[in-house]
């Protein structure tokens, strides 16, 4: 508490009185001095995350350098076996094909027994439009084919 506190009279008039201008700057100083401190922590966490987050792509570029590799080396197994197969087959192909020729089946060709009359063959099916069945005459007496 100081004299002027005590004193009223003391304080002084009007908007411009100085000790409530240093009272407000002092609140205005410690509001400015926390934020500082504040982001000087914020600044700190978001550079832990970016440290964290080069950490992880670095690793996920060496793994991707990894499978590249790895898909490198499938590639150039698969074009020798590739280039195996083909070699193979054009030494072997005329050997297989005169095999298989050789030991071919033959089977006579099926005739179906009709004679029961369940497997009776049937006929062709007469497959009209509507317009066209009802000019034969197969719908009966009807003039409108929506209606049948």
């Amino acid at each position: 508490m100081t004299i002027t506190d005590l004193i009223p009279a003391l304080k002084g008039h009007g908007r411009r009185r100085a000790v409530d201008e240093v009272a407000r700057l002092r609140s205005n100083e410690i509001t400015l001095l926390t934020n500082l401190h504040a982001a000087g922590d914020e600044i700190a966490l978001l550079r832990q995350d970016l440290a964290e987050a080069r950490q992880k792509q670095h690793a996920a570029e060496e793994l991707a350098v990894q499978q590249q590799a790895k898909a490198d080396e499938a590639a150039t197994e698969r074009d020798y076996w590739r280039d195996e197969a083909l070699a193979l087959k054009a030494r072997f192909g005329p050997h297989l094909a005169a095999e298989a020729n050789a030991n071919r089946i033959t089977v006579p060709r099926a005739i179906r027994d009709t004679s029961a009359i369940e497997d009776q063959a049937t006929g062709p099916i007469d497959v009209r439009a509507l317009w066209d069945a009802r000019d034969a005459g197969l719908l009966g007496p009807v003039t409108d084919p929506g209606h049948i």
